[in-house]
Parts: C-alpha cells; structure tokens; sequence
C-alpha cells in the first residue's frame, strides 16, 4: 500500500491522520514501512496494524511517542497490552544531547535563512553565545518547516512560543515553593509535579486542537 492508501483506510477511524503524521512518527523511528526502488513508502498489513497501535494508544490515552515505543515491543510478541503507562527505561526523560547548527539544519531540512527566521520569532535559539542548540531544538525546527510548507510564517509561529510560554508560568508557579527548597526530596517532588502537569496540559491542548479541527471538517 502507498501511504495514501494507507491514510485512506484509517481516516475513519483517525480523522487527523496525514502524511506529515506518518513521516513524523516514521522520524521517530516508531514506523519503519519498506521503499520501492523510486523511493516512495511501501507499507504491508503489519505496518497498518502497527500504526494503527500508535495512533490508538495516542487518542484513546493520550501517551506520549517514548512510552508507546515501549509498549510496541509487547505489542510486538502478541503480549496484551493496558492503557496505563509502563515503567519507563533509564535516561527516558534524557531528551538527548545537543547539536550543532549545521546538525540542525541537516536533522530539520530547513535552510539558513529559515533558522535565523525562526530564532527571531524565539522558536529556536542557541544556547547562550554558542552555536549550539537544545537536542529539542530538532523537533520544533522539524514541525516548523512542515507548518512553513503548508503556508504559515515564523511570525505565525510565534504565537506557539507564546502560549507555551504562559502555560509553562503557570506550572512554574504552582511548583516554585517546592523549586525553592533546598533538600533532594523537595527537588524530586518539584520535578514529578511539573512532569505531570506538563503531560496533562499537553493532553488537554491535544484534545481541545482535535475538537476545534473536527468541528471545521464536520
């Protein structure tokens, strides 16, 4: 099948299905479909029922990629596998190491003049004087270029960077009394509070663009 074949069969099911979707959870190394010798995707029965799992677990329990790459593997040997999230492996929440900027330009297919455009807009910034970036900085750069095909500007974007930052104040204040302590155990708990708030939000900002989107198309 060809990833419009593909995207044909599960629309139904998962009315948010594209190909820039496909592509990103492909990057991630979640989906891995065959080439035909011109390039193009190829996918078989199993990679359906594989992104089916995905999407799935994405919708109906709204968990992040690194827990449902986890949960692939028991999806893999025909292991039942719950809504809840499994222990997660040492160094999960190690988002990576930080790169370069010609890694970035490399990683993110954007150009020169597109980076400089959207560290302008503050969506991504170097750290410090250097010019090295975030190892998150290779996401937004990804799903920036994907919305700049699609039309939008770095100043459109901006609005992103906006929002985050107000709901990142916000967490931030709800944790800052256990911030300011200076024992471990203060520290751990400062962490675990702003991970969960920040899943939940994350969830929450899922579900309410999904809505807006199907009340568009409906």
């Amino acid at each position: 099948m060809s990833i419009g074949e593909v995207i044909n069969l599960l629309r139904d099911e998962f009315p948010d299905i594209s190909v820039s979707k496909i592509r990103f959870l492909e990057s991630q190394g979640l989906i891995d479909p065959d080439r035909t010798a011109s390039g193009y995707r190829q996918f078989d029965r199993k990679d359906l029922a594989r992104l089916r799992f995905i999407l799935q677990q994405q919708r109906d329990h709204f968990l992040p990629l690194k827990v449902i790459k986890s949960k692939l593997t028991l999806w893999e040997r025909g292991e039942e596998v719950d809504g809840g999230i499994l222990e997660e492996p040492d160094g999960a929440d190690d988002p990576g190491e930080p790169i370069d900027r010609e890694t970035l330009l490399k990683r993110s297919g954007l150009t020169n003049a597109q980076l400089d455009q959207l560290a302008a807009a503050g969506l991504v910034r170097p750290v410090g004087d250097t010019d090295v970036y975030p190892p998150e900085a290779v996401v937004i750069a990804t799903e920036a270029r994907r919305l700049m095909e699609h039309g939008l500007e770095p100043r459109h974007l901006r609005t992103i960077k906006i929002a985050t930052d107000r709901m990142s104040d916000l967490i931030i204040q709800l944790a800052q009394p256990l911030l300011k302590a200076s024992n471990a155990e203060a520290k751990a708990r400062a962490r675990e509070l702003l991970n969960d708030c920040s899943d939940s939000i994350r969830a929450i900002s899922r579900a309410l663009l999904a809505l807006e989107v199907r009340q568009q198309i409906t």
